[in-house]
């Protein structure tokens, strides 16, 4: 009896047979008849954004840049945030005073256990997505490695408007760079950490921040 490997093994040179051996993927022209830009207005596309990053249950805020420091305060004093995580580089402005802030270096590190115990963390953004209400983290300034928003239950996110693209493929154009020349991890978020169990049960918290907070800077 064959064994699972050699199984899927053989329905891949089965499905692959009329393939020459000489040929390599780049010899063959992709037809690609997907959009690659959003036509849509700059308001328009900013807008389906905050309405789609708000189904996932993600709490989501418009604010003007000069409204952004109070804006932050005020959330995370309503949270009762007294222990925040901090990426390298992000705006001295978006701290508010009163609140202890763990700075993440590349020495020393925060351990996990600090990030697992925070009550938060603050990061911008590289990219949002109004397509399907995603946000980007490419690891770049004000975001940090990707262990500063996988282990606080708290995340608050903020994403400047000039950061929004439209589409899906838009947002692959602009962090094709990012990845072929310096091979940052690049993580999608599409709101909070949920999952199902067997049961299909939802668990919220288990993969990321369980409460996942967005504002909107313009």
């Amino acid at each position: 009896m064959a064994s699972a490997r050699e199984t899927i093994l053989w329905r891949i040179r089965h499905a692959t047979r009329d393939v020459p051996e000489s040929e390599r993927p780049e010899d063959v022209a992709v037809e690609r008849g997907y959009r690659h830009e959003d036509e849509a207005s700059r308001e328009e596309i900013v807008e389906r954004f905050a309405e789609n990053v708000a189904e996932y249950e993600a709490t989501v805020r418009r604010v003007s840049t000069g409204e952004l420091p109070g804006a932050i305060e005020e959330i995370l004093a309503r949270r009762g945030v007294k222990r925040l995580v901090i990426p390298p580089y992000l705006p001295k402005e978006w701290v508010p005073e009163g609140i202890e802030t763990l700075r993440d270096a590349a020495r020393p590190r925060l351990t996990n256990e600090e990030l697992d115990t925070s009550d938060g963390v603050l990061t911008g953004c590289a990219l949002g997505i109004a397509q399907t209400g995603t946000i980007v983290l490419d690891a770049g300034r004000a975001q940090g490695r990707r262990a500063l928003t996988l282990l606080p239950d708290y995340h608050l996110c903020v994403v400047r408007e000039d950061q929004i693209v439209g589409l899906v493929p838009e947002a692959f154009v602009k962090l094709e760079e990012t990845v072929k020349t310096e091979g940052r991890a690049v993580t999608f978020i599409s709101g909070p950490s949920a999952t199902s169990d067997i049961e299909l049960d939802r668990v919220e918290g288990v993969h990321g921040p369980r409460t996942l907070e967005v504002l909107i800077a313009g």
